[in-house]
């Protein structure tokens, strides 16, 4: 009989100036912006939104070298803004994240008509910077841009999402109940790209701490 590690501790992500903020569950936005559905084979006139989740245990904070990923040869990075819901179910604060996917896992579970769950929701697959209170960040004029090794792979502003960050909760309230501590990743532009071993990776939003990571 093999043993079964110890429960993980609670997840949380640090509030920029001060605090932390606990994580419940992540939610994540697919087909977002128009170029990346175009860039994935989709037709962006089309497509509705596509809601999936991820463990909160996948939650990777700022800063950190993780190991790469176990089951695949095709890791690639999403850079993206996160939403955090606060009490008064409203958005609390925005911080940048990466939706790291296994694409070949992906790609396979899509030819057969799966599920990709675990294309998207494994080990360390959620990085996500510290949140900047929404008093103090304006998602009007923000841009997004991802960097793999200092070159920028992923460029975009907020403004091109096809759901604003309102419609997504409206939306996705629809579905389930929105509680505090739920996190909304809203999806990635094109350019989604392969990462190795060794590589670094960089989201920047503008008036949003920036989010670096580095794979073992």
């Amino acid at each position: 009989m093999t043993s079964c590690p110890s429960s993980p501790d609670p997840v949380f992500i640090p509030i920029a100036g001060d605090g932390k903020f606990p994580v419940r569950r992540i939610y994540c936005v697919g087909r977002n912006y128009a170029d990346h559905v175009t860039e994935m084979g989709g037709d962006p006139k089309s497509s509705a939104p596509l809601f999936f989740t991820k463990s909160r245990e996948t939650v990777v904070k700022n800063g950190r070298e993780i190991p790469f990923p176990t089951m695949t040869n095709n890791l690639h990075y999403e850079g993206e803004l996160v939403a955090a819901i606060g009490a008064d179910g409203g958005v609390f604060g925005y911080a940048c994240g990466l939706d790291m996917t296994r694409r070949d896992l992906q790609a396979a579970a899509k030819a057969k008509g799966k599920a990709w769950d675990m294309a998207k929701n494994f080990d360390h697959s959620a990085p996500i910077g510290a949140l900047t209170r929404v008093s103090d960040f304006s998602l009007r004029d923000a841009k997004l841009q991802t960097m793999l090794n200092g070159e920028t792979v992923q460029e975009a502003p907020l403004a091109d999402m096809i759901w604003s960050v309102a419609e997504i909760i409206q939306t996705l309230s629809d579905y389930v109940t929105l509680y505090p501590g739920d996190i909304i990743m809203t999806g990635t532009p094109a350019g989604v790209g392969r990462v190795k071993s060794g590589d670094t990776v960089k989201i920047a939003i503008t008036g949003l701490e920036t989010l670096t990571i580095r794979y073992a």
